[in-house]
């Protein structure tokens, strides 16, 4: 038997979603929004948006934000096969490519997407370096003219995989879990590569603030000077269900 046969990858992934529901839900969550209508679990959305978030977090925005009409760019390596199963029954469209192997070809595939959906990515994925964001984000959002959105997570206690180039962090079962989404940053068109470079910075600062600031969150149960702690998220499990 082939572990990477086609049915057997389509079972994986199933089994993914099952313990992913089962674990993610035992999990206890927040959420602070600077502008309710990027976030589209909410009545008031505006979009479309590409969405952002540091690799060592997918299991979060994977739980809570599926069926959000959100395409997901997952790497085209063997290992992230059963992950693009997993995306697709939590429901989430798929484009596989990375920076390194078939990036040019998913890029526009993200863009002929990206006309009718969001679009979310970690710009750190798939081999890193850990919370470096590369391009590829900039360049989509300059050609779509479609604004980013940063997304910082935390948990209050966690498993570091300390061997994994991001050091994948699994939740502890009943935590609690923070979301802190940012406001819509706009990308000029046409960018150069320098305007590509400034913008690639400055979205870096955002998406680590934001990740820095969710974990300190969950930590230590309050917010970072300037920030505001809102209540609990109604009706999350439902949504995520």
């Amino acid at each position: 038997m082939k572990l990477d046969s086609p049915w057997i990858m389509r079972l994986g992934g199933f089994g993914l979603t099952r313990l992913m529901r089962s674990w993610m839900g035992t999990l206890k969550y927040q959420v602070h929004r600077e502008e309710p209508e990027v976030d589209p679990v909410l009545e008031c959305f505006q979009g479309p948006n590409i969405y952002l978030f540091w690799h060592e977090y997918i299991p979060i925005p994977f739980y809570l934000r599926g069926r959000c009409n959100i395409t997901m760019l997952l790497s085209r390596h063997r290992d992230a096969e059963w992950l693009s199963h997993a995306a697709r029954y939590m429901g989430f469209g798929t484009v596989r490519g990375s920076s390194s192997r078939g990036g040019v070809a998913s890029l526009k595939k993200l863009m002929k997407v990206g006309k009718e959906m969001n679009l979310t990515m970690t710009p750190d994925g798939p081999r890193g370096p850990r919370r470096v964001l590369a391009p590829g984000c900039i360049y989509l959002a300059s050609r779509l003219q479609i604004p980013l959105v940063c997304l910082g997570f935390g948990y209050q206690s966690c498993w570091r995989l300390k061997k994994a180039w991001d050091q994948f962090a699994i939740p502890k079962p009943f935590t609690q879990t923070r979301m802190m989404i940012s406001r819509r940053i706009h990308i000029p068109a046409g960018l150069d590569r320098d305007g590509i470079e400034h913008y690639r910075q400055m979205v870096q600062q955002v998406l680590e603030q934001k990740t820095q600031c969710a974990e300190h969150w969950a930590r230590t149960g309050s917010v970072l000077e300037g920030q505001e702690i809102l209540l609990p998220e109604p009706g999350i499990y439902r949504r995520a269900a």
